[in-house]
C-alpha cells in the first residue's frame, strides 16, 4: 500500500514537471515569435533577435515598446563602445602618438559621445509619446536616430584604409554598434508607420 502511495505521488510529480516544462516552452515559443515579428523590419535581423529577445515578454506586439527597447539597447551598446575606445586609447597612447589612427580614435570617441546624447533624446521622445503631437515626435525621433547612425558611420570612416590588429578590433566593435543603431531606427520607423495603439501611452 505504501509503495502504491509513493508511486502515485511520483506519477503526479512527473506530470507536474511535464506540465510546467510544456508551459515554459510554450511561453518561450510565444516570446520568440514576438521578437521574430518585431525584428522582421530590421536590416540585421539575427542581431536584432539576439539583442532584443529579453524584451519579448513585455513588448509583445507593441511597436512603441519595441522602439523603446531598440533605443535602450543601442544606448547600452554605445556606452560600452566608448568605454572600450577609451581603454584602447590608453593602450596605444605612445605607439599611435601623432598618427592618423590616434586622431581617428579621438574623433571616434567624440562621435559616440554625441551619439549617446542623441540616443537619450530619442528615448525621451519614446517615453513621452503624445497622440496630438505624434507626427512631430516621429520626425524628431527619426532626426536624432539618423544622426546617431551617422556618428557611428563617421567613426568608421576615420579608420578607412588603415590596418593592424587594434584597428580591426575597433572596426568590429563600432560596426556592431552601427548595426544595432540601424535596427533601432528601423523599429522607430515601424512605429511611425503604424501609429500609437489604444494600449500605448
Amino acid at each position: 500500500m505504501a509503495n502504491h502511495h509513493r508511486s502515485h505521488i511520483s506519477t503526479l510529480l512527473i506530470l507536474l514537471a511535464i506540465c510546467l516544462t510544456t508551459s515554459s516552452r510554450f511561453s518561450a515559443a510565444k516570446d520568440d515569435k514576438y521578437v521574430q515579428q518585431a525584428c522582421g523590419v530590421t536590416r540585421y535581423r539575427s542581431l536584432c533577435v539576439h539583442s532584443l529577445s529579453p524584451f519579448s515578454g513585455s513588448a509583445k506586439t507593441s511597436p512603441s515598446r519595441w522602439a523603446r527597447a531598440g533605443v535602450s539597447v543601442t544606448i547600452t551598446e554605445a556606452k560600452s563602445v566608448v568605454q572600450y575606445l577609451i581603454k584602447i586609447k590608453r593602450q596605444v597612447r605612445n605607439r599611435w602618438r601623432g598618427t592618423r589612427n590616434n586622431a581617428a580614435l579621438g574623433d571616434c570617441i567624440e562621435c559616440f559621445q554625441n551619439a549617446i546624447d542623441e540616443l537619450h533624446k530619442s528615448l525621451g521622445i519614446l517615453r513621452n509619446l503624445n497622440r496630438r503631437t505624434f507626427g512631430t515626435q516621429m520626425g524628431d525621433l527619426n532626426t536624432w536616430l539618423s544622426a546617431a547612425l551617422t556618428d557611428t558611420d563617421t567613426c568608421l570612416d576615420g579608420f578607412e584604409g588603415q590596418k593592424g590588429r587594434q584597428v580591426r578590433l575597433i572596426r568590429g566593435r563600432v560596426s556592431r554598434a552601427s548595426c544595432v543603431t540601424s535596427n533601432a531606427l528601423a523599429l522607430a520607423n515601424k512605429l511611425a508607420s503604424t501609429g500609437l495603439r489604444a494600449t500605448d501611452p
